[in-house]
């Protein structure tokens, strides 16, 4: 779950991203409403804002997790591949070019800390990256 002040976001197994009012649990359906909410955090790899983090041959499963930075410019995800990948957010633009890449094994979760910037985060990848 997601949450913004009054809405809660699901991905859901079948890669479809569902909204619903708090504490209600009424679905929103109106795109010019989902549109309008501001996210508390954003973890979802589902979604208009998100669709440069897939790759030309990715399939639905190969990207595991994202996390849009405190600030919300900044994305990191992570995929079955090991690959760690830093964009620009939002990147509603198909097939985006990362900004930095790191390998590690297949990642599951990830998360930004508050006080990192993207350069702390760049200067950590390159630190890690063998």
């Amino acid at each position: 779950f997601k949450f913004s002040v009054v809405t809660s976001k699901v991905s859901t197994g079948s890669y479809k991203r569902q909204v619903y009012e708090v504490p209600s649990g009424k679905q929103l359906v109106d795109q010019a409403v989902i549109d309008r909410i501001t996210w508390a955090t954003w973890t979802s790899v589902l979604g208009d804002e998100v669709i440069g983090i897939w790759s030309r041959h990715a399939e639905k499963a190969d990207v595991n997790c994202a996390c849009v930075s405190h600030s919300g410019i900044n994305l990191v995800t992570g995929d079955d591949f090991g690959m760690v990948k830093l964009f620009d957010f939002p990147c509603p633009e198909k097939f985006v070019r990362t900004c930095f890449c790191m390998v590690t094994t297949s990642t599951v979760d990830i998360r930004i800390l508050s006080c990192f910037s993207r350069r702390h985060m760049m200067e950590i990848f390159s630190s890690l990256n063998l």
